[in-house]
């Protein structure tokens, strides 16, 4: 939340996704004294593991009401393949 699409940076490789941004406050430190914020401003960066592999072409994200949704396609080599007995 409090994060704008201009301000997010994500990069997708084969089986990890990096999602980097900065948030920012823009309120006048001279109108106000905090003695608590609930929210912190600045760059921050999460990388998350994931456990096969994906297509990084096809991978899609939407930010909608400070929710970010990523769709992400798995890779046809590591999908299950169904084997025929004959």
């Amino acid at each position: 939340p409090g994060v704008r699409s201009d301000d997010l940076d994500i990069t997708a490789s084969r089986n990890k996704v990096t999602i980097a941004g900065e948030r920012k406050i823009e309120t006048s430190q001279d109108s106000f004294k905090f003695h608590r914020k609930e929210r912190e401003s600045g760059g921050f960066s999460r990388v998350v593991g994931l456990p096969g592999q994906i297509e990084t072409e096809k991978v899609e994200a939407k930010l909608s009401d400070g929710i970010l949704l990523l769709t992400l396609a798995k890779a046809e080599s590591h999908k299950p393949r169904q084997i025929r007995v004959q």
